[in-house]
């Protein structure tokens, strides 16, 4: 038992040293939770991988002493591929790739359709003890907000990376949807979704997309599937967090009850801090009638009807827009930062950025051959 906790706890400080590390726990909520996901033996496997994917005979070498046949090797890393735990991707040739990956997003995104009452309640609990701190320390977010399509005004200056519909119309890739992690979570907690009774609704892009079909976790649909998915989620009140990229991966469609993000930001002090976003609401206070919808659709509690009238805790908004399309009197409307934060180009640039801020200038070149470049631990 001594020696199994010990592989844990070595499989615990492996993923504490990514991006988007997994930082222990005094209760030991960080070990149930391998416990519930690895065996001694998948732990042990996965501690020798790296963020960077590597094929088999290359993974093998570090486990000479082990005494592991090829065969056996990649049985148990598809076994952990299938089931979320790592990433896995096989290029035109046929040859098979292997990564380590982290728990948010990872992992536990990766759990869709296997969700349990248990898993989610040790997830929370680790989520509350240490992972929530851990996720939002560097203030750069894996996802970041936009816009929804209604509240996109002609005169409002959007660049393409923000603007929905543009992202939609240009591209060229496969698209799948999956239903939300967060949600099914919340639904075996007998907490139901305030916001919207979807659960389908999370959009999957690219290579993420045909891995998500592959492996039974979503479906592909068509660009106007897509639309009808989204314009379904601005009536419900969801906000739109696509990935923090200029080369889209996924898009999340969010609320303030069951979105872990969410609602891990909205009861800290000036949570707008923990968000990627360029743009913020306004109200019009001689059109303003008072008469509360903006302040019912709003996802992080950011606005207050005050005499009246409706105002906006610039400390909470987060430039959604779900706001703006029932207004009726179109007396709130988006407004673009003076600032504007432009996305990493792919998700290698955004956990590059994140692994810098994460641990300063004097440790990222090494941190980064460690991590990307294959060189031994």
């Amino acid at each position: 038992m001594a020696e199994n906790n010990n592989i844990y706890r070595k499989l615990q400080q492996r993923l504490d040293k990514l991006p988007i590390g997994y930082p222990s726990t005094e209760s030991g909520s960080d070990i149930d939770l391998l416990k519930m996901l690895f065996t001694p033996e998948e732990a042990e496997i996965t501690i020798h991988l790296k963020l960077a994917p590597e094929n088999l005979p290359t993974i093998i070498k570090r486990l000479q002493k082990h005494h592991i046949s090829i065969e056996g090797l990649e049985s148990t890393l598809d076994s952990l591929g299938d089931r979320g735990l790592i990433t896995t991707h096989i290029n035109r040739s046929g040859i098979k790739y292997y990564a380590v990956t982290f728990l948010a997003i990872g992992i536990f995104e990766f759990q869709v359709n296997r969700m349990t009452k248990e898993f989610y309640a040790l997830f929370k609990k680790y989520l509350d003890e240490a992972f929530r701190d851990e996720i939002l320390q560097t203030k750069i977010p894996q996802l970041r907000t936009i816009p929804t399509e209604g509240s996109i005004a002609p005169d409002l200056p959007i660049s393409t990376y923000d603007d929905i519909r543009a992202i939609i119309n240009e591209y060229t890739k496969p698209i799948a949807v999956a239903n939300c992690i967060c949600k099914q979570g919340e639904d075996l907690l007998g907490n139901p979704c305030k916001v919207t009774k979807n659960r389908e609704i999370c959009l999957v892009f690219g290579s993420a997309a045909r891995s998500y079909v592959q492996k039974g976790w979503g479906r592909m649909i068509t660009k106007d599937e897509c639309k009808t998915i989204l314009i379904n989620a601005e009536k419900d009140g969801l906000v739109v967090q696509p990935s923090n990229t200029q080369k889209l991966f996924a898009i999340c469609l969010c609320c303030g009850c069951c979105c872990e993000i969410l609602s891990s930001a909205k009861p800290l002090d000036n949570p707008v801090q923990y968000f990627a976003t360029n743009y913020h609401a306004i109200v019009h206070e001689d059109l303003c009638i008072g008469c509360g919808r903006c302040k019912q659709r709003c996802q992080m509690d950011a606005i207050q009807i005050v005499d009246k009238k409706s105002i906006v805790d610039y400390t909470r908004c987060i430039g959604c827009g779900i706001c703006v399309p029932t207004c009726p009197k179109e007396a709130i409307v988006l407004e673009r930062n003076k600032k504007v934060k432009v996305p990493p180009k792919n998700s290698a640039q955004l956990y590059l950025n994140i692994l810098k801020k994460k641990v300063g200038n004097a440790k990222f070149m090494l941190m980064l051959t460690k991590q990307l470049l294959g060189n031994k631990m």
